[in-house]
């Protein structure tokens, strides 16, 4: 997954970003480069730079006349890497948490199927490291974090299928939203024996049961985070 740029023109970027995902700027609604100079306190350069990866991202377009707006949300590139990590920053809304849990149902089982037919020792010895860390990180939860993400990038290039591990910035992005409201939760639900369950049918090179246990832990987070979100809600409303 891409690491937010860095500069001025990176921090632009972010700014600017963050605000058409937030809603701030709405599609259809125009930006104004001197204003944003202004705020930011940079040059025309930068701006002029800022604009230019975000309209290759599909969020934003100039046209004469009407100077540079925000393109209809069906424009945007969705799986663009900044684009997911702007959508999933403070407290993501269900619709989005939901996309992203369909597509993880849909991409993972597949992915863990074919890891069950293709993995090789290496690929068994990065599943285990990540779970023998997840083990390790107790109440730990930037490396309760950081564990599953290595366990489900493994988990991918297990598969030995390109363009599938390409589909990690989509399971990085759902990953990383789910576990900081899961595991920043005062209770969590221990997540190593669902793991484990998916790497000994990796191990065993059953790729039905793999695909299950995949399922399975995908249904069991799905539940736990809609559950602590409904929790926080009426914590904010009792």
């Amino acid at each position: 997954m891409n690491h937010p740029v860095r500069g001025l023109h990176g921090q632009a970027v972010e700014v600017i970003g963050e605000r058409i995902i937030r809603g701030t700027y709405a599609p259809g609604a125009s930006i104004y480069p001197d204003q944003i100079e202004q705020e930011l306190g940079v040059s025309k350069t930068v701006v002029r730079e800022a604009l230019r990866v975000l309209a290759s991202k599909g969020l934003i377009d100039s046209r004469q006349k009407r100077g540079t707006f925000v393109r209809p949300r069906s424009d945007w590139n969705l799986l663009d890497s900044d684009l997911l990590r702007w959508q999933g920053l403070g407290i993501p809304d269900e619709t989005f948490l939901d996309n992203l849990g369909e597509v993880r149902a849909i991409v993972e089982p597949a992915g863990a199927r074919l890891a069950a037919e293709r993995r090789d020792e290496a690929d068994l010895a990065a599943l285990q490291d990540a779970l023998d860390r997840m083990a390790a990180a107790g109440s730990d939860a930037h490396a309760a974090v950081e564990a599953d993400l290595a366990f489900h990038r493994a988990l991918l290039a297990a598969a030995h299928n390109e363009l599938l591990t390409r589909m990690e910035v989509v399971i990085e992005a759902g990953l990383r939203v789910r576990d900081h409201i899961v595991h920043g939760a005062d209770h969590s639900a221990d997540a190593v024996p669902a793991h484990r369950a998916v790497l000994d049918a990796v191990r065993a090179q059953e790729p039905e049961t793999a695909a299950r246990a995949v399922h399975d832990l995908l249904a069991q987070a799905a539940t736990d985070l809609h559950n602590l979100i409904d929790d926080a809600d009426r914590g904010e409303t009792g």
